[in-house]
This record gives C-alpha cells, sequence and structure tokens, in this order.
C-alpha cells in the first residue's frame, strides 16, 4: 500500500477552545466581553452545539446572572423555576420514605431552574456568535500540537474520509490545524485530550485519582393531570442493594414532560453490576411507575459524569493552556450540579487568558498559573471546598450510613470539619472477581416502562459512519478474552450502557470480543471502568456520536 503525506492547512487565534459545552463557551463569552480584539474560536465534535451535552438538569442561575446579568431579557431557556424539592429513601419496590429537606442539605432548590443543558449551550453560542467568537461544530478535535519547547501550540482536527483500514475514500479531506496562543480544554468529563495532557504534564501529581459516575437520562411525555411544572424529586435507596450508593431523580420540566435519570458510582465491586439495568429496574417503582404509566418515552441517553471534588482536581495550568470544567473536574457531585461551575470556571479562564494577552511584554506559551489563584479565591471554590467530604463519605460507608454523616458534615458542620476525607482506590480497580460476587439477575424489561440497550440507543440518535477507523481502541486485543473474561466475566458487556461489546460464541465453540462501535454514545464510561485500563477512546469521525435534540 502507497503511503501518502498530505499537508494539512492551519488557522491562527489568539484562544482556541475544545468543546462547546457550558465551560468553553462561557470561557469564549467572556474573553469578547473584555476585548473584542481578541481572537477566539471553539470546536465542537457534536454535529451541532448541544449535540452531546446530556445533564438532568436543575440549574443553579448564579453564573449566568454573572455573565450576563440581562440573561432574562436575552431569553435564556431557564423558563421552569423550581416551585417543590422532594427527596424520597426508597426502602423496597413498593414503599418509600419521605427524607425532610433538613436532612438533605444538597437538594434546596429555592431559585433554580428546571432547563435543558443542551438548550442553554444552544443560546450560549448565540451569545458568543454575535460577539464574534467562530464557533465550528462537527470538528473533533483529535490531536493535541505542541512547539519546540513542549509548550502546548494548538490543535488538529481529525481527518474525514478514512476507512476502516486506514486508506483514503474518494470523500478523503485532511484535518485541519488551529494554532492559537493559548488552547483552553473543556471537553465535559474524561476528556480524550485533557486526560493526555494530564498526563504529560504530571498535573495530577499529588491528587487522588479522579472518581466518577454513569449518568443515565430520559425524557417522557406523561399525562398532563400527572404533571407539575417546577417539581424535583430526588430518590435513593432500591434498587441499589448491591453497594452502588445510586442515586436518582425526577424533574418536571415543561410541556408536560419530565427529565428522569439514575447515577451509579463507577466504584463498585461486583462484576454482575448493570448500571443501565439497575436504571431501568429503578424506573418500576411505584413512585416512579405511577408518573410513567399511559406516558411515551421520546428521548434516551448515557454519560460519565466527574464526582472527585477538589481531592482529585489536577492542576489546571500548563504551558499554552488550560483545564476548565469537567475536564478539571469541577462538578458539585453533593448537589448534583455542575453546570454553574463548569460556567464559573469558564469565566475564570476568560478572565485569566484577557490578562495575560493584553499585559504588557504579553507572549504565548506561558503557564498560566494565575488561573489557580483567581479559581482559589472565588465562590467556585468555596462551594467545592465545603462540599468536599460527600462523595469519600458515600464510598466509605455507602448510600446510607454515608449520607447520615454527609448531614452531620453540612447540616450540622457547614462543610467546615478540619480534615479532608480522601479515596485513593481509582474506580478501575474496585472490582473483585466474579468468583467471589453474587450474580444479580435483572428483570426483562417490559417494553413499557423498562426497556433494552438497543431500542434506548435509537432514542440517542446516534450514527458514526460504518466504515471508518473504530475508536474504541484496545491497548492489547488478548485482554478482553484471556484476563478479563475468566477474572471478570468481561464487565464491558455490562458497564456500557449502549451495547458496543459483546462476547460472541462461534459455531466452532470459540469466543469473539466485538466492538460496535456505531452505538456508542461517547459515554467515556469504558475508558474508565475497564479493570486492565486496556480500552481507549478516541475521537471518531466529525459528526458522529448521538444527537441529542433537547436533553
Amino acid at each position: 500500500m502507497r503511503t501518502f503525506v498530505v499537508e494539512r492547512e492551519s488557522m491562527e487565534f489568539d484562544v482556541v477552545i475544545v468543546g462547546a459545552g457550558p465551560a468553553g463557551l462561557s470561557a469564549a463569552c467572556r474573553i469578547r466581553q473584555l476585548s473584542e480584539d481578541i481572537t477566539v474560536c471553539v470546536v465542537e465534535k457534536g454535529a451541532e452545539v448541544g449535540a452531546h451535552i446530556l445533564s438532568g438538569a436543575v440549574m443553579d442561575p448564579k453564573a449566568i446572572a454573572e455573565l450576563f446579568p440581562d440573561w432574562k431579557e436575552r431569553g435564556a431557556p431557564l423558563n421552569v423555576p423550581v416551585t417543590e424539592d422532594k427527596v424520597m429513601l426508597m426502602n423496597s419496590q413498593s414503599s418509600a420514605i419521605g427524607v425532610p429537606l433538613l436532612f438533605a442539605p444538597g437538594f434546596h432548590n429555592d431559585g433554580n431552574y428546571v432547563v435543558s443543558l443542551g438548550n442553554v449551550c444552544r443560546w450560549l453560542a448565540e451569545q458568543a456568535e454575535a460577539m464574534g467568537v467562530e464557533i465550528y461544530p462537527g470538528f473533533a478535535a483529535a490531536e493535541v500540537l505542541y512547539n519546540d519547547d513542549g509548550s502546548v501550540k494548538g490543535i488538529a482536527t481529525g481527518d474525514m474520509g478514512v476507512a476502516a483500514d486506514g486508506s483514503h475514500k474518494d470523500a478523503y479531506m485532511p484535518g485541519m490545524e488551529l494554532h492559537a496562543k493559548y488552547t483552553v480544554f473543556s471537553e465535559g468529563c474524561r476528556g480524550h485530550l485533557g486526560k493526555q495532557l494530564i498526563e504529560k504534564f504530571n498535573l495530577d501529581e499529588g491528587c487522588d485519582p479522579q472518581h466518577y459516575g454513569i449518568g443515565f437520562k430520559e425524557i417522557w411525555e406523561i399525562d398532563e393531570s400527572k404533571h407539575k411544572a417546577g417539581l424535583v424529586i430526588h430518590t435513593t435507596g432500591w434498587p441499589a442493594s448491591k453497594g452502588t450508593a445510586s442515586g436518582s431523580y425526577l424533574y418536571h420540566s415543561e410541556g408536560n414532560q419530565i427529565a428522569i435519570g439514575y447515577v451509579v458510582p463507577l466504584s463498585y465491586d461486583n462484576p454482575s453490576v448493570s448500571p443501565f439495568d439497575e436504571f431501568q429496574q429503578w424506573k418500576q417503582h411505584e413512585k416512579i411507575k405511577s408518573y410513567l404509566e399511559g406516558g411515551t418515552r421520546i428521548s434516551y441517553g448515557a454519560r460519565a459524569l466527574i464526582k472527585g471534588g477538589p481531592q482529585s482536581r489536577p492542576k489546571m495550568s500548563f504551558p499554552g493552556g488550560l483545564l476548565v470544567g469537567d475536564d478539571a473536574g469541577t462538578l458539585n457531585f453533593a448537589r448534583i450540579k455542575g453546570s454553574h461551575t463548569a460556567m464559573k470556571s469558564g469565566m475564570l479562564a476568560g478572565d485569566t487568558l484577557h490578562a495575560a494577552l493584553t499585559a504588557e511584554g504579553a507572549s504565548a506559551g506561558a503557564d498560566l498559573v494565575d488561573y489557580a489563584n483567581r479559581f482559589n479565591g472565588s465562590w467556585l471554590n468555596d462551594e467545592l471546598q465545603k462540599w468536599r467530604n460527600f462523595g469519600p463519605l458515600l464510598h466509605k460507608f455507602g448510600g446510607i450510613i454515608g449520607a447520615g454523616l454527609a448531614f452531620i458534615d453540612q447540616g450540622i458542620f457547614q462543610g467546615k470539619l478540619p480534615f479532608t476525607l480522601r479515596d485513593k482506590t481509582p474506580d478501575y480497580a474496585t472490582l473483585k472477581p466474579s468468583a467471589d460476587m453474587p450474580t444479580i439477575e435483572y428483570p426483562k424489561p417490559d417494553g413499557v416502562i423498562s426497556f433494552d440497550k438497543l431500542s434506548s440507543v435509537f432514542l440517542s440518535n446516534t450514527n458514526h459512519e460504518e466504515d471508518q477507523p473504530c475508536h474504541l481502541t484496545l491497548k492489547d486485543a488478548d485482554i478482553p478474552l484471556q484476563k478479563n473474561l475468566p477474572m471478570y466475566d468481561e464487565p464491558a458487556q455490562r458497564y456500557c450502557p449502549a451495547g458496543v461489546y459483546e462476547i460472541v460464541e462461534e459455531a466452532s465453540g470459540e469466543k469473539r470480543f466485538q466492538i460496535n462501535g456505531q452505538n456508542c454514545v461517547h459515554c467515556k464510561t469504558c475508558d474508565i471502568k475497564d479493570p486492565a485500563q486496556n480500552i481507549v477512546w478516541v475521537t471518531p469521525e466529525g459528526l458522529g456520536g448521538p444527537n441529542y435534540p433537547n436533553m
């Protein structure tokens, strides 16, 4: 096979931002608010802004009000104020106990809004473009570029039109290099390039390992008589009787729609756990099922979320760039809120970049350590520090006892206990051998309230060009069958929420590890939970993945 070297074209900007989520777009808006002379470009791997955004979401408007004090007049899609909070402890499939909000301090939502974060990001993109920011959806940032001195030079987008065997198809188009004085990485949880930068610059030295959960979301249209706009319900307990300490939500939004979701921490130890099936089983609880009966499921999606807290947050600056939002880990897991924290981290990045680019004698490629100073002096850091012990308490003591201890920490001491709990075990290292754990048999889906993975993936509008290199790569192709299968019954079959990984038995009796990359919803769970850390998620061809319309 002949190899052709195709020279990539390049474009120059002052700032390149990777990812059009709340952090990246807020950074872009803030920079242009401060200076119309700084050129800003945002690249987004989704087919449109918001296509890959998935969040509950109940949004604290604190950050959006700072960025745009006139957000209401500008038409920001925060249309449903929270009217009522409920917290329930589910102790069986048919029983639930109401928990007074006094004992659940993280779930006070007065002044917050039920939103579609995807729609909020679409609105933020409109504001950014009106200020002169260039936004390019459908272009995946596939590679970090470096200067000769080792500082970040920018990024390269992925090539288009590459066949599965690596050859160039007729429609081949090489990626574009985007060079910048500074590059901001705001890819969200477990960012592909952010992960590389953390390793290259040793940004996590001295930190706890990062911790994650997998979050599911469905949108249902329900009977008008059951709908109460602004009602927010959080639950814990059943069916999480398997050491998973899971939590869930049901948010009444607008138009007789509700958003329901379930979060499973990826620190679980039983390889037999299927987070997707935990979610489907939870919907059969009488309190949840009563809302869904007679309704129609409209959308489905899944995404990993980052929850290690300040103990796990890496250094956020490096020569030539910054990590913001959940590329750095700014979600407040105790409140299940990350939109306002991501936005604030982006705004602080915007302030830092403006100061660096307009300073007398400014030069490109510096390590902007002032970002950490701004971050540490902000209300964002105060909020995250206050709730820092919540995640470790749940990890160490489980959902019930851990929640009780968290109440003591927050409700009584207001997060001011003179110690910080640590959790040194990474999520991928918590699995125990299948032989030592009970096998979990999940109920079959009924097709009315609970569903299978493939019909769910269909609702996510997921699509990838079939003839392209698989973006779910293996460091060692032998590990799934030779190590993970005998030790853990290959858990990728269960932790993936989209049916990507299968053990297929051939007619000869031989087994084969099959990767159905077309199904991938870009949740990143495999990259996180694989016990051998053998699966590496890389960017597929631009436009690939889910296309969430209202998530």
